[in-house]
C-alpha cells in the first residue's frame, strides 16, 4: 500500500483558504495528479486543504472522504501554567489578550535555543513527560490522532503490533491524503517510531509538496512503512513556479523578508 501526503497550497490563514499563489500551486499539482494512480482520496476538513484538493479531484473525477483527524495538528501550549524557562520556548511568539492572560500557542512552534537544551523532547517516550507536555494538551491530542490513524490502517489490512504492523490483508492501493505539514509530521512520527518533535522540528514540506510512504513486507505478515520521498515539488519545478516560503523560516536572521 502506498500513502501520498499532499500539503495544501500557499495558505491564507485569515480566510482558511489559498492565496493567489496557492491556487497556482494547486493547479500545477492537479496537472500531474493522474500520474500517481490514486485509488482513494481523503481530505482534511479545513478550507485550505479542501481548496487544494478540489483542483486534483476534478482532474481525477473523484470525491474525497473528509477525515476530521487529518486537520492541522491542533495541540496548544498554555504559557499561563508554565514557568518562565518553559515560556522561553516561545519567547518570540507569546502574546497577551485583553484579559492580560497569555494566548495559547501552537505547541510545536518553538525556539531552537529551548529544544537544544531539552533532549527529552526528542526521546521516543521522554517527550511525554516533558514540561512542554505538562503545559500543553499535546499528549492527549497526539494519542487521539495516532489512534485514529492506526484504526484507519487496520481497516486497510495493516494492524499495529508494537513497532511494526501485522499484515492481515495486504494491498497495493494508492491513497491520497490532502492535508497539512504538522499532521503529516505527526503521522510520520508514528510510522517511524520516533518523538513527534523530531519530525516537526527538522522537516520542511513546501505547500502542495508530496511526501510518499509505502509498505514494505520483507517477512510474510510483517510490514513497516518506508519513506520514499519528502516534500517533493517536481510539479512546481516543471511549472517554473517558485515554492512558497511558508514551509520554513528565514535562512539568515538578517533576511527580514523571509520572516513570518
Amino acid at each position: 500500500m502506498r500513502i501520498l501526503f499532499f500539503r495544501h497550497g500557499d495558505p491564507d490563514y485569515v480566510i482558511d483558504g489559498l492565496t493567489d499563489k496557492g491556487k497556482v500551486e494547486a493547479e500545477l499539482l492537479s496537472a500531474q495528479i493522474k500520474s500517481f494512480g490514486i485509488d482513494e482520496a481523503y481530505v482534511s476538513p479545513l478550507g485550505r486543504a479542501r481548496a487544494t484538493a478540489d483542483y486534483s479531484l476534478k482532474e481525477l473525477g473523484m470525491e474525497a472522504k473528509v477525515l476530521d483527524w487529518l486537520q492541522e495538528f491542533p495541540a496548544h501550549f498554555d504559557a499561563n501554567i508554565a514557568d518562565p524557562e518553559t515560556r522561553n520556548a516561545y519567547k518570540n511568539e507569546l502574546k497577551t489578550g485583553e484579559d492580560g492572560l497569555f494566548e495559547k500557542r501552537i505547541v510545536w512552534d518553538m525556539m531552537p535555543s529551548y529544544y537544544a537544551g531539552h533532549p527529552e523532547l526528542f526521546d521516543v517516550n521522554g517527550w511525554r513527560e516533558s514540561e512542554i507536555a505538562r503545559t500543553s494538551d499535546i499528549v492527549p491530542v497526539y494519542d487521539h490522532i495516532i489512534e485514529c490513524f492506526d484504526e484507519f490502517l487496520k481497516e486497510q489490512g495493516y494492524e499495529r503490533d508494537g513497532n511494526i504492523y501485522k499484515v492481515n490483508e495486504g494491498n497495493e492501493k494508492v491513497l491520497g491524503f490532502f492535508c497539512h505539514f504538522g499532521i503529516t509530521c505527526v503521522l510520520l512520527s508514528r510510522l517511524w517510531n520516533v518523538s513527534p518533535f523530531v519530525t516537526l522540528q527538522f522537516l520542511a514540506m513546501a505547500p502542495t509538496s508530496l511526501t510518499e510512504i509505502v509498505t514494505e513486507e520483507r517477512e510474510k505478515g510483517i510490514a513497516i512503512f518506508r519513506t520514499l520521498r519528502i516534500g517533493d515539488i517536481t510539479h512546481l519545478t516543471m511549472g517554473k513556479e517558485e515554492p512558497s516560503f511558508s514551509a520554513r523560516f528565514c535562512e539568515r536572521f538578517e533576511n527580514e523578508d523571509e520572516r513570518h
